[in-house]
């Protein structure tokens, strides 16, 4: 398994011997049931995960108790709560195993001990934090200048088996609209055969 965590960490920076050593040993396998979270709001969030296997889900509620989808997570991509794991406070996002699921979780405290020791390390956290923030800017977009038919085509393209694999009230909650919404699109894609 840290042969995935090592291909992964090498797409980013790779990591000489010394460097790679110290991060890897950092990790341990976690397994989540379906339906179990690995975060959740008003706690701060103490892991970071590479998710091997499953799918997740980030979400938050607002006051009425709607839940909003705000990311899918799939293999092989990192799994936390970055806002809380950045700023050490309580978390405003659950994330929680949507499949039978299992990573690879570091305290994410054990990660920036290293940072003085091994800036190469501290590095790579600034390059990912920074293609995170061009996902997260990238989706605001398309969630703030798409119409529902092409947020849903967009959702088909970047997760091309996940309809399948979840509830279709949780796939309506990722592109802000009703269940009936999605059903509707459902049935035109499947009439008109786009």
């Amino acid at each position: 398994m840290l042969e995935i965590l090592k291909a992964y960490v090498d797409r980013i920076l790779p990591l000489d011997a010394r460097d790679w050593n110290a991060f890897s040993s950092l990790f341990r396998e976690k397994h989540l049931r379906k339906g179990e979270h690995f975060s959740e709001e008003g706690s701060v969030a103490p892991q970071l995960g590479l998710l091997l296997e499953g799918i997740g889900r980030s979400y938050y509620r607002n006051k009425e108790g709607i839940e909003y989808n705000k990311h899918f997570f799939v293999p092989i991509q990192l799994i936390g709560a970055y806002g809380s794991l950045l700023s050490g406070q309580p978390s405003q996002i659950n994330i929680q195993a949507l499949t039978e699921s299992r990573m690879l979780a570091a305290d994410f405290s054990s990660i920036t001990a290293l940072y003085d020791e091994h800036p190469k390390i501290e590095r790579m956290f600034r390059l990912l934090a920074q293609h995170l923030y061009v996902v997260k800017e990238k989706k605001e977009i398309e969630m703030a200048m798409l119409n529902a038919e092409e947020r849903y085509f967009l959702f088909l393209k970047e997760f091309p088996v996940m309809e399948s694999l979840i509830p279709q009230y949780q796939i309506a909650a990722y592109l802000n609209i009703t269940p009936t919404q999605l059903s509707r699109i459902r049935s035109k894609r499947l009439m008109v055969g786009w």
